[in-house]
């Protein structure tokens, strides 16, 4: 969604309504028949919006407009503010009412609303005072499908092996690897492994498909999918070596 005070969707979604209806049923049931889904997703790096005073009110009903009216699946909130997360709870606040007016409108089990939380937005210490994603968890995670979790441009050697992904987060963000979020009280079915497509597609926390199709094999708790950033250097090959025994 863009900045403008309208909430006017951009990107891949202006291009959406100028398909004609047959051609977007058409694709949708293309979609649906190979068991995927098609979503909209909101912000992204470098959309912040309570940097323009966006209400999450409007903008989670403008989102479900937009999914209502073009037959689509549901919304993956991709909020990347990370100053926003302050000891007043703004970042927070506003996570918890988007997410709540989003599932009122667009109710469970025949839409889908997901979250795209950086990694450390998990930290167990003090870095956020209120809590980040943690409280967003408590407060309306029964509200929230999955999380498409970023494992990747975090710095360097970050999460870039199997024992960074899963065991040793970065010392500034405890437990924030797979293990340590769904210690934290997250259900490992709502956590997605979100990796790079490939090296390019980042600055770093790059791992090879196998590998990380490997490293999901070897635990014991299996996370709820995996991700990847950008979709076009994912595709079945990259899928079925990425997701391991899954």
């Amino acid at each position: 969604m863009s900045k403008d005070k309208d909430y006017r969707a951009s990107d891949q979604s202006s291009v959406w309504p100028q398909l004609d209806d047959g051609a977007r049923q058409k694709i949708v049931d293309d979609y649906h028949q190979a068991g995927k889904t098609i979503r909209i997703s909101l912000f992204g790096s470098e959309d912040y919006p309570l940097t323009y005073k966006g209400d999450p009110t409007i903008i989670a009903q403008k989102a479900a407009d937009f999914v209502k009216q073009n037959n689509l699946d549901g919304v993956d909130v991709d909020y990347e503010d990370t100053g926003s997360f302050n000891q007043n709870g703004d970042g927070e606040n506003f996570l918890i009412t988007l997410t709540q007016e989003l599932r009122k409108a667009l109710p469970s089990p025949q839409y889908l609303i997901s979250h795209a939380p950086q990694s450390p937005y998990f930290a167990s210490n003090d870095m956020y005072p209120q809590g980040a994603y943690l409280k967003v968890h408590k407060e309306v995670g029964d509200q929230i499908d999955f999380y498409n979790v970023q494992f990747y441009n975090q710095g360097d050697g970050a999460y870039d092996s199997c024992d960074g992904l899963y065991n040793n987060s970065p010392e500034w963000a405890p437990d924030t690897t797979v293990s340590g979020i769904i210690k934290s009280g997250i259900p490992a079915e709502k956590v997605i492994i979100g990796k790079l497509g490939e090296a390019s597609d980042g600055g770093n926390g790059y791992m090879s498909p196998s590998d990380i199709g490997s490293c999901i094999s070897q635990q014991s708790t299996k996370p709820g999918g995996v991700m990847a950033w950008e979709w076009i250097h994912a595709g079945p090959d990259w899928i079925k070596a990425a997701k391991g025994d899954l």
